[in-house]
């Protein structure tokens, strides 16, 4: 048989690539485990994950049935919000000058208390829609006024429907106990005992168990002022539906001395002696912990959610971010809500991470600009509990798309730095969330943004004047 009467081969063509959409030629930022990152890159999406990351010239063969030329702007993941509270939009800039104690007291208790289920919503999708276009992708809202069931779980369809992951962290006072009382925290806020507290976070987590794109998650509200009782329930409700749970854990430095003097012990040593201590934990803000807590939550497995805006605008403190993530802490970000953070803008979470720990340490290495990015990302990723947080095949695809080309900007020498300490919530152009386009070309796709800016406006005045406290809004003060 000659070399022409060879028989052809049998092996069929190696079929085009496809994928639903491509992003192409961007600075792509994976933040995968060895960090890589790709001048020019693309990423493939098809259905809700990533499939493919990579140079540009690998994609030629490629087709897509639609492709955003990502030229002169940053790819990177979605950033994850670990701890916000959607329900104080409606008072964003009142409060000044106040710290956590009185600001809570005076302000945020009053404020809380007055709220109706349709202010809470009327916040709630204002704050989804500011969220969205600064590239936040997933919220952990710990959501508590008010906190009935059909409230929280509307709460949690907004969020969703907006075009956002996460969880509404429902949270629990239960009986009021003699800390609460020494604090001067309001009869009003304990509307349900601990029992009718457990029960319907039951039936809520029922309704949008682990797994839900916005879960519901126990949460305690306090640490420190909550019945005991019901932090060991939340503890259980979590292991009971395989989800975390959610607290508030030192954020004054009253906090701990006020709950040695109640129950002779710290409250992360109570936790930890008790064994509620555990990988589910997520600890929002964690300030004012002592070293044996700080190692007590790494063996644990617990998770932080560090809040830099609200800790400054609070003269609260700053969490010993080197020391927790020494010892095996995750730890991620948050804007902790309109009224104490008031931008959720992560990128300014992260610059003022980084500025915050120099300033505590006096030591310019003690934090960079890639730590800070990773907290708000693939460490929030973990914390959330999501397969999120990183550009890489299998992933997720929760990405946002950050112009470089503009004067605050450029020159761009580090890619990373220059998202940290020069850009802003604003110069996010594309939102993506299961590798659905949720914003772009300046709108949101999923909620009317004008409506809910709208609704959030008048709605923010009734409510001031329902709870007394139009005198928080004098434009100076003496």
């Amino acid at each position: 048989m000659t070399s022409s009467e060879l028989p052809t081969s049998t092996t069929p063509a190696s079929p085009t690539p496809h994928c639903d959409l491509l992003l192409t030629g961007g600075t792509v930022i994976t933040i995968d485990d060895t960090r890589t990152v790709y001048e020019h890159g693309t990423v493939a999406i098809r259905g809700s994950r990533i499939v493919a990351v990579g140079p540009d010239d690998q994609f030629l063969d490629w087709h897509a049935d639609s492709v955003l030329d990502c030229r002169g702007r940053a790819v990177l993941p979605g950033l994850i919000d670990g701890h916000n509270h959607l329900a104080q939009a409606l008072a964003r800039g009142l409060g000044e000058g106040m710290s956590i104690v009185p600001w809570l007291c005076e302000f945020m208790w009053p404020y809380s208390i007055a709220m109706t289920p349709a202010d809470a919503l009327a916040a709630t999708r204002l704050g989804v829609v500011e969220a969205l276009r600064a590239g936040t992708t997933t919220i952990i809202e710990n959501h508590y006024a008010p906190s009935d069931l059909e409230t929280t779980m509307a709460v949690a369809g907004i969020i969703e429907g907006a075009g956002l992951r996460g969880a509404v962290a429902r949270g629990m006072l239960g009986d009021r106990t003699e800390v609460a009382a020494r604090r001067g925290q309001p009869d009003g806020l304990f509307r349900y005992d601990t029992a009718s507290e457990v029960a319907m976070t039951r039936e809520a987590m029922q309704q949008r168990p682990r797994g839900s794109k916005v879960e519901i998650w126990p949460a305690a509200l306090n640490l420190t002022y909550v019945d005991q009782e019901l932090v060991r329930r939340c503890v259980e409700l979590a292991a009971e539906f395989d989800t975390h749970w959610h607290t508030h854990c030192c954020e004054s430095s009253s906090d701990p001395t006020g709950y040695l003097d109640a129950y002779g012990v710290r409250p992360v040593q109570w936790l930890a002696k008790t064994g509620l201590l555990d990988r589910r934990a997520t600890l929002a803000h964690a300030i004012w912990l002592d070293a044996e807590e700080i190692e007590q939550v790494g063996v644990a497995g617990a998770k932080i959610a560090h809040n830099p805006s609200s800790n400054a605008y609070l003269a609260s403190g700053t969490v010993r971010l080197a020391e927790l993530r020494r010892h095996g802490a995750t730890v991620a970000l948050g804007s902790d809500g309109p009224s104490c953070g008031h931008r959720q803008d992560l990128f300014e979470a992260m610059k003022l991470a980084v500025y915050a720990q120099r300033l505590a340490t006096l030591d310019p290495t003690a934090c960079r600009a890639e730590d800070a990015l990773e907290l708000a990302t693939r460490e929030g990723a973990a914390y959330a509990g999501i397969d999120a947080g990183v550009l890489a095949p299998g992933k997720l695809a929760d990405i946002i798309v950050v112009a470089l080309d503009r004067p605050h900007v450029r020159p761009v020498h580090n890619p990373v730095s220059s998202l940290v300490y020069s850009a802003r919530g604003s110069d996010v152009e594309t939102t993506i969330v299961d590798g659905r386009i949720v914003y772009q070309h300046g709108r949101c796709l999923l909620i009317d943004e004008d409506a809910a800016i709208e609704e959030a406006g008048f709605r923010a005045e009734e409510l001031i004047a329902r709870s007394g406290m139009r005198a928080l809004r004098a434009p100076l003060a003496r």
